[in-house]
């Protein structure tokens, strides 16, 4: 009976694995709002929750070990986080999407519906399923302790990482619909309001929509807590490195998009900051503008005595050809009420940008070969002008609070100084009080320790310091002035991060490292090179123009890699 009981879980068991691979869903790729009726190109599978309830966990048996104790705890976490996560995306069909598309008048169009939730539904399709074949786990903890091949089979699949894609890459997207429809439209920021007031944690629509990408980071830390709680030679430890390697292969994937799409969201933020009319705002809408890091610093002005005047944090952006710092406004004027529904994001206002190949990074104590001291006058970016040209200010990049480099050498010239007047000391015949070796090897002593504190105040400040010089207009006399612009990262990885990227698309800005072909414009001005494929070859060509036959030449691009 043992045996034939054993075996129907058997059959169970790998009927609902074999539903999960082979309800594969027709997917074809599609934007969202291609059409007014909604097809997704996936095919609906239904999950009764009376056919098939959520997992529960039974009472936890006697005699357990310590570890074993420690997975069924586990267990239960990803139960419970499951079944919360599915309830979740329900609440946003169910609560949010359904009544909006059946709602009269419309305040979102079928639509702009379609775009908002776009592959929502397939989401909750695939951990529907997911959720049976765990029940089915479940029921057997005590005697199986298996559940990496199950990760494994339900995430492994092309299918999970289209839907998430797709998901992922509309989410900005989304956000940004939902935004302009509560600022135009009352009527659906009061049903956004009113849905959340009758929630039971007050959860906005943003705080549902938010889940679907932070799933798999939350599913790797409970596998990841689970592999640490499993023994070796345990059945369940090779399938549990399995599907954490492919979890994280997918959440990295999930995460490169999402980093892409944020990119464009912002250029497309910066865009809107700045004035129609302006060149810049021609570049960023062009498209050709890649955005390759935007952080936000601290810009941090000083004195003329290395005091600190002020700081201000400023949203700084590294394009492929630019360098643009913006100022930050977070506040919203009369928008308080949808900033608590949806983060509104921040507002930039243009302070300067400037070409990338005139962006020098200037490192403390480094400045002598970064320009050149005879023709180019140095200038603090926001402290106050330096005084005349007479006088001896010209010329001084200051270091910060103190000028830590200077001190340091003034420090070294001191200890050369005391270390000649201890060999003077040692020459003396008499005796004389404090004016003895043990006071000359104490000044020595005591200035070693200064120094040294001196060195690890200036490998601190370079650590999280990035120090620009930046083309500034020319004086009166005509001499180039450069600004000396100051800003705190916020850790010593992002410095080098910021270092590295400017150092990498400068050099990517170089003829030789832009193949291109030239194309003349209208009037007959050379554009600049756009991208091509590699060029083979090019050979003498005549063209025929009202008869008459002009030298010129045809390229042979070469599309693919030639043995």
């Amino acid at each position: 009976m043992k045996a034939a009981k054993s075996g129907t879980k058997d059959g169970l068991e790998k009927t609902k694995i074999a539903v999960m691979r082979k309800v594969t869903f027709l997917h074809r790729k599609e934007a969202p709002g291609d059409s007014e009726e909604e097809d997704t190109g996936f095919l609906e599978v239904t999950v009764s929750d009376m056919k098939h309830p959520p997992p529960e966990l039974g009472p936890m048996p006697e005699g357990l070990s310590p570890q074993q104790v420690v997975r069924r705890h586990i267990l239960g976490s990803i139960v419970q986080s499951e079944r919360s996560y599915v309830d979740s995306l329900k609440r946003i069909l169910q609560d949010y999407r359904n009544p909006l598309m059946e709602m009269e008048p419309k305040v979102l169009s079928a639509r702009k519906c379609q775009v908002v939730f776009f592959r929502l539904k397939e989401i909750l399709q695939c951990h529907s399923m997911f959720q049976i074949a765990l029940a089915s786990r479940v029921a057997e903890w005590d005697s199986a302790e298996k559940i990496g091949d199950l990760f494994v089979a339900s995430f492994s699949k092309s299918m999970v990482l289209d839907v998430y894609s797709d998901y992922v890459n509309n989410f900005t997207t989304a956000m940004s619909l939902i935004k302009k429809a509560c600022l135009t439209k009352p009527a659906f920021l009061d049903f956004l309001k009113k849905r959340q007031m009758a929630s039971a944690d007050r959860v906005t629509l943003y705080g549902l929509m938010v889940k679907p990408i932070q799933r798999f980071p939350q599913f790797i830390l409970l596998l990841q807590d689970m592999l640490k709680n499993t023994p070796k030679g345990h059945a369940d430890r090779l399938s549990l490195q399995l599907a954490l390697t492919e979890l994280e292969t997918l959440a990295e994937k999930l995460n490169e998009q999402k980093r892409l799409a944020d990119q464009v969201a912002e250029i497309q933020q910066l865009s809107k900051s700045i004035s129609d009319r302006s060149s810049l705002n021609k570049l960023l809408s062009s498209g050709q503008q890649q955005l390759l890091l935007c952080e936000t610093l601290t810009e941090t002005v000083y004195g003329d005595r290395g005091q600190l005047i002020k700081s201000k944090e400023r949203k700084v952006f590294l394009l492929n050809d630019m360098l643009v710092c913006t100022n930050i406004n977070f506040k919203y004027v009369g928008q308080l009420e949808i900033s608590s529904l949806v983060p509104l994001g921040p507002k930039y206002v243009l302070k300067w940008s400037t070409a990338l190949p005139q962006v020098q990074v200037v490192e403390v104590g480094q400045e002598s070969g970064a320009y050149d001291k005879d023709n180019v006058v140095i200038h603090n970016a926001g402290a106050k002008k330096h005084a005349p040209s007479g006088q001896a200010s010209h010329n001084k990049v200051y270091l910060g609070p103190p000028r830590l480099f200077q001190e340091l050498q003034d420090l070294q010239k001191d200890l050369a100084v005391v270390e000649q007047i201890t060999l003077l000391i040692s020459t003396l015949h008499g005796t004389y009080q404090n004016l003895n070796m043990t006071v000359a090897q104490d000044w020595c002593l005591a200035l070693q320790r200064m120094m040294k504190v001196k060195e690890e105040e200036i490998h601190s400040a370079n650590k999280c310091r990035l120090r620009l010089l930046l083309p500034g207009k020319p004086d009166k006399s005509g001499r180039p002035i450069s600004v000396m612009v100051v800003f705190i990262t916020p850790n010593p990885l992002s410095k080098i991060s910021w270092v590295n990227r400017l150092h990498l698309a400068k050099i990517g800005l170089r003829e030789e490292n832009q193949p291109g072909w030239l194309c003349p414009d209208e009037d007959k001005k050379s554009k600049a090179p756009f991208w091509c494929p590699i060029l083979s070859c090019h050979m003498p060509a005549f063209s025929s123009k009202a008869l008459d036959l002009q030298p010129g030449h045809a390229a042979c691009p070469l599309l693919e890699a030639q043995p």
